[in-house]
């Protein structure tokens, strides 16, 4: 009998790809903060739970391209999430909406969803290495 892995491992390697998505995305926000006309971006984690779901109850059929010519899926979120933009509390004069505050804060609590999650896989991992020894 074979392991599945997508089985055995559950949502949890998807929400560490997911976190590490978005820990470049609000690094990136930091990164312009004085940038004239930047517009904050932010991935939603429960938009991209919903979709994963919904997609592990119906067993869609992903999409591959297996040539270079055929017409890419724009727009369809395959494997990740959409950026969306991010609604400033305040305008700013230069048209930048990067809030520092809110962007450190959000960094922060990501990072510690990031270990959450690890922590999660790596439990997962050790209950697989013990069911395979036979502990």
């Amino acid at each position: 009998m074979s392991i599945s892995f997508d089985r055995a491992l559950g949502i949890h390697e998807q929400a560490l790809g997911f976190r590490g998505q978005r820990a470049e995305v609000l690094a990136n926000n930091m990164a312009n903060a004085d940038t004239p006309n930047y517009k904050a971006r932010d991935l939603d984690f429960a938009s991209v739970l919903a979709e994963q779901s919904a997609k592990t109850q119906r067993d869609a059929v992903g999409l591959k391209r297996t040539d270079s010519r055929h017409i890419a899926a724009e727009g369809m979120a395959i494997g990740g999430a959409e950026l969306a933009y991010r609604t400033p509390f305040q305008a700013s004069i230069d048209q930048n909406t990067v809030d520092l505050q809110v962007e450190q804060s959000n960094y922060a609590e990501n990072a510690v969803n990031f270990q959450a999650s690890f922590t999660f896989l790596n439990s997962k991992f050790k209950g697989l290495v013990s069911a395979l020894r036979g502990d």
